[in-house]
């Protein structure tokens, strides 16, 4: 019976151990893309995949960079879409890595974000290829969402409902018809 006891004290001790922070002090995954920073190809190579690229911007010691990689990329379901759906590339908001930028400008990472207006972590930008090549950002997540609203932007996403309205509105739109099917909503879950 101690035994057990002990092992339930020290499991929290034991799972956190098993993270993956990188030498830039980011949460790393497997499932990340290892990418040359050129944004350009990495957005031609997911769409020629079927998939969006998604930049992650995070930095170290980030509480809500560390929720996101805790909760939301422990989701089977967020973790299955991401998967499916998104070619993730992730950059250390204070980082010196060389980033090609959509404009063809080689940029260190901090620069990037300061050019593309990112002030905070973590923050997601979506990128698509448009039919004449032209890679554009269609979606911006500033900031950490919970499960259910982060898994609603993919969803967002992947349905392609961001061509016909704001987030917002598809949330709403969302939001009415689960309270016509009778279901409660958590979204702080």
């Amino acid at each position: 019976m101690l035994k057990l006891i002990l092992y339930m004290i020290m499991l929290p001790t034991i799972a956190l151990s098993q993270e993956k922070i990188g030498d830039n002090g980011l949460y790393k995954q497997d499932w990340f893309h290892q990418s040359f920073l050129e944004f350009n190809d990495d957005a031609i190579e997911a769409s020629e995949s079927g998939k969006y690229l998604m930049v992650l911007i995070e930095q170290a010691g980030c509480a809500y960079c560390r929720e996101l990689h805790r909760v939301n990329f422990q989701n089977e379901k967020i973790l299955k879409n991401l998967r499916d759906n998104f070619l993730i590339v992730q950059l250390d908001l204070w980082g010196s890595r060389e980033v090609v930028g959509l404009d063809g400008m080689s940029y260190e990472e901090r620069n990037w974000v300061i050019k593309n207006d990112i002030f905070f972590t973590p923050t997601t930008l979506i990128y698509e290829v448009r039919p004449n090549r032209e890679v554009k950002e269609i979606f911006r997540m500033p900031g950490y969402l919970k499960p259910f609203h982060y898994m609603s932007s993919l969803e967002y996403i992947v349905t392609q409902q961001y061509l016909e309205k704001n987030f917002q509105h598809y949330l709403q739109e969302k939001f009415d018809a689960m309270r016509a099917r009778g279901e409660t909503i958590d979204v702080w879950q």
